[in-house]
Parts: structure tokens; sequence; C-alpha cells
């Protein structure tokens, strides 16, 4: 499982936290331990919330790792079946519908956001969640 879908707020508090599990998210995406998968509208959703002001992301910082994300990425093209509607959140539909085009977990910090009535079949981990799987099949090998 090296591959999933990562909430954009995933990567913000990874940026502003490092210690925490989003911060090694980040740092696996930099290092091409794990790949993001993604299209064209979270990988917008990526520059536009990184660099807004309120984070105060360093934007060298932001674009190192956009770049990493960008090229590690698997891209994803999704279609009418993957469509994802019902989210109480409609804009984080393009998360859910890459994730079940291409049969990864979706990893954020607002699971409450995707309720398995709507993202059926996609795993929704939490970062740590994450880790800890990643971690567990890294110690089997």
């Amino acid at each position: 499982m090296n591959r999933a879908v990562f909430d954009t707020n995933v990567i913000v508090s990874g940026l502003l936290s490092p210690a925490g599990p989003p911060g090694r998210i980040v740092e696996w995406l930099r290092s091409g331990i794990v790949q993001a998968v993604l299209d064209d509208r979270v990988a917008a959703e990526y520059t536009e919330v990184l660099a807004r002001p309120r984070f105060g992301l360093p934007s060298g910082e932001v674009d190192i790792v956009l770049a990493a994300i960008r090229l590690g990425a698997v891209r994803v093209e999704v279609g009418p079946q993957d469509r994802a509607a019902g989210l109480p959140d409609p804009d984080d539909a393009p998360f859910l519908e890459c994730a079940r085009a291409a049969g990864v977990p979706l990893v954020t910090g607002n699971a409450r956001h995707f309720p398995k009535s709507v993202a059926r079949a996609v795993v929704v981990l939490t970062p740590a969640q994450f880790v800890a799987r990643l971690a567990r099949e890294a110690s089997r090998r």
C-alpha cells in the first residue's frame, strides 16, 4: 500500500507539523516511499491551498514538496462510475473519486467528511492509520 490519495489537509498538516504522522507522509512523498494518486483537480487544489498566506508556509518548501508529489504521482482518469455524490462537502469529491478510480485508500484528517455510505468500498484512513499500516507492511518484508 504505497499509493494513496492524500487529502490536502494531510499535506498542510505535514508541512506545519513535521513531527507527526502527516509530517512523515510528506517526507515519504518527498523521498518517493509513497506515491500520491491524483488528477488535475487534486493537483490544482494542492497548489492553491499550499500558497494561502494564512498558513505561512515557505514558498521554497512548498515548491519542493509539490514538485516531488508531481514527479512521483500516479495520475488517474475519473470516469462516470467513479463519481461521488452526497458528501457533506462537495469540494471533497475529487479526492474520493480518485481513490475510487485507482482502488487505493483515501488518507484524510477529516474522515467524517467521507461517510461509509458514500465512500462505499474506498478505505478511508487517518494519517496515523496510514503510517501504522505502512509500518506493518514494511516489517513483514
